[in-house]
């Protein structure tokens, strides 16, 4: 089973007339519900408000098929994202956190919903950043989690939104150390290593801990980043109606070919597989700029639907 921790909260996405649209949203979030439209019904483990929001949070997982694993709803209410487009295809997000219920999770209730059995844990984004659910899942990761889960991380880090930059990235930094996976956008690797090419921002990263390295840059080529090698994928050449969700449709779209084909973590150096994962995961985050809003496909919508049935894509050791 997979599992998703982080934030939920709802985009309230401003466009150039300035009509407002109310949209779910969160990275970790949209993971999970690309996890589940794609087939393998993930688990959630993230606070969702008692208000109107979170119920509408809850029901769009239920409908991707994810499940919530913290059943009792957050007093506080739903987080929130204004998000306006700065420039041609450049979105600015603007937060409203203080108080609010995605990060209303003590470590308690978030290590007692960690399911048995788990083959893979996606962590990150704003998460990271509020307290007390940021410090929860760093024990989580450090503590709780077993040796053979797969842990994969998303910083998706937005500096507007970090109050203490060196504690933050100091964070990053413990947890990487028990991370197999990093999925980072240029942007996250300019703030985490500044001034740094993104090839050696890669191998910086490999060096704190993590196998591999997935580099995604907009409609540029994604990239994977092993000790020694570099592996590069052609984005799928779309018309875009936004970005939105892109990025974690990426992350959620690897990660689920990989624990679908029955991979894991001592299996991370197949170059191939890795290929092979890319190629589903450009097609989903292609087709999510597509739609308005963080809308993953569906299994049914991709040209050439993988089966998790068996391995038939055919990789090389």
């Amino acid at each position: 089973m997979i599992a998703v921790t982080g934030e939920a909260l709802i985009d309230l996405v401003i466009d150039p007339d300035g009509e407002i649209r109310a949209l779910p949203g969160g990275g970790p979030f949209n993971t999970a519900r690309t996890i589940g439209r794609l087939g393998l019904a993930p688990g959630y483990i993230g606070p969702l408000s008692a208000d109107s929001f979170g119920r509408t949070l809850r029901a769009c997982l239920q409908e991707a098929g994810a499940t919530a694993l913290v059943p009792e709803p957050a007093d506080a209410p739903t987080t929130l994202a204004v998000v306006e487009e700065e420039s041609p295809g450049k979105l600015r997000y603007r937060f409203y956190l203080a108080g609010t219920s995605a990060s209303a999770l003590e470590y308690e209730p978030l290590a007692a919903a960690l399911p048995p059995g788990l083959t893979a844990l996606h962590i990150g984004s704003l998460a990271l950043v509020m307290e007390p659910i940021a410090s929860s899942i760093e024990r989580l990761v450090l503590d709780d989690v077993q040796d053979e889960t797969l842990v994969m991380i998303d910083p998706n880090c937005r500096p507007h939104a970090i109050t203490d930059h060196h504690a933050y990235r100091a964070r990053i930094k413990r947890i990487l150390s028990r991370a197999d996976v990093v999925k980072a956008s240029t942007e996250d690797l300019a703030y985490l290593c500044p001034d740094t090419p993104t090839p050696a921002a890669a191998a910086s990263l490999l060096g704190q801990g993590p196998d591999l390295v997935l580099v995604t840059d907009g409609p540029r080529a994604a990239l994977a980043y092993l000790p020694g090698q570099e592996i590069s994928v052609d984005v799928p050449d779309v018309p875009v109606v936004d970005t939105i969700g892109a990025g974690d449709a990426f992350g959620g779209a690897f990660l689920a070919w990989w624990t679908g084909n029955n991979f894991d973590r001592s299996q991370l150096h197949r170059t191939s597989a890795i290929r092979d994962a890319m190629l589903l995961a450009a097609e989903t985050a292609a087709l999510t700029c597509t739609r308005a809003g963080a809308e993953p496909p569906w299994l049914s919508e991709l040209p050439v639907p993988p089966s998790w049935a068996t391995s038939g894509w055919g990789f090389a050791p």
